[in-house]
């Protein structure tokens, strides 16, 4: 596959209602960081793939996921393709009827939708994470966030049906999605090949593994210093900035920003970490208001820090559309 746009790391459309706050991607990103790192200093426990209620997931498309390889295989992934989370366990029988439909239908896609497994005893803050309460759960991951999800063993019809609409929500916006499609349509069953890695994106994703922001954000600087208009290394460039800032983003601050509007700072502590929470309507909301109460250098701060919150979503994201305008109100 080709390698995912950062632009699509934020979410690329609105959460279910019954997923609304539950996943906290920031800890989820850290959790598989630090248990990446921990594997590869031979301390990591549980390090063997899970497997799948019917002896092991098979094929290309489906994926047996841990604590460890959660990042890469979901959140990474789900950049170019939504990726189906199915959260089962050994003894949930309707998991057994579940999971061989997911597979086989997985299996059939040609890449246009990945099947992640994950065995919720095996991997149990993945399952908090997600707010499982029952199982099997199903969700929907697209561009590193939830989008839509069911629990209990549905048919299959209501399972083609359910995966059916989030294709169609998406394939404008995630190519891979009709490559898959053509392929399946081809016959095509073998996981796509990959193309060669630009090694100046590898050194600033590796120091992004390791949790070395500065170093990530310095690595895709260089990539614009040479190339001022790549697109790809903006994007990431405005990712790796947020994910710092997010990392020591505290909940508290909102309520902090809310007592004190007319501190500036804090507005801007506050919009991070309601972006964290997936509430970028909040966040875009809080700083357009700012903008409207400050001037000179506070008012450009504000505005800067706005524009930048901007660039982590599509930039056809209604949300950002809506508080493209509002901003645009607030200044002029």
């Amino acid at each position: 596959m080709s390698r995912p746009d950062p632009r699509q790391a934020a979410q690329t459309a609105a959460l279910s209602s019954a997923l609304a706050g539950a996943v906290d991607l920031s800890a989820l990103k850290a959790r598989s960081e630090a248990a990446a790192r921990q594997q590869a200093a031979g301390g990591a426990q549980g390090g063997a793939p899970a497997a799948s209620p019917d002896g092991g997931g098979g094929g290309g498309y489906v994926i047996d996921v841990t604590e460890q390889s959660f990042q890469r295989d979901v959140l990474e992934a789900s950049l170019q393709v939504p990726v189906i989370v199915d959260l089962w366990a050994t003894w949930c029988e309707p998991c057994k009827q579940l999971s061989p439909v997911l597979e086989r239908l997985a299996n059939a896609s040609g890449g246009a939708w990945l099947l992640a497994k994950v065995d919720v005893d095996a991997n149990q803050r993945i399952a908090q994470a997600f707010g499982v309460q029952s199982i099997p759960m199903v969700v929907a991951v697209v561009a590193g966030q939830p989008v839509d999800a069911f629990q209990g063993a549905l048919p299959e019809p209501q399972v083609k049906d359910w995966i059916a609409r989030i294709l169609d929500a998406l394939r404008d916006r995630m190519p891979a999605i009709a490559e898959g499609e053509r392929r399946a349509a081809a016959g095509g069953t073998a996981a796509p090949e990959e193309e060669p890695e630009d090694p100046r994106f590898t050194e600033a994703e590796d120091a992004l593994e390791r949790g070395d922001y500065a170093e990530a954000e310095a690595a895709y600087q260089r990539i614009l210093d040479q190339e001022p208009a790549n697109e790809m290394a903006l994007a990431a460039l405005s990712q790796v900035r947020f994910l710092a800032r997010a990392e020591q983003a505290d909940p508290s601050a909102i309520a902090r920003a809310d007592a004190a509007p007319d501190d500036v700072d804090a507005q801007l502590a506050a919009a991070d970490a309601e972006v964290a929470q997936d509430r970028a309507e909040s966040a875009f909301g809080r700083l357009v208001a700012a903008v409207g109460r400050t001037f000179g250098d506070d008012r450009e701060k504000v505005r800067s820090h706005l524009v930048g919150l901007f660039e982590l979503f599509p930039a056809d994201d209604p949300r950002v559309s809506t508080a493209r305008r509002a901003l645009a109100r607030a200044l002029f």
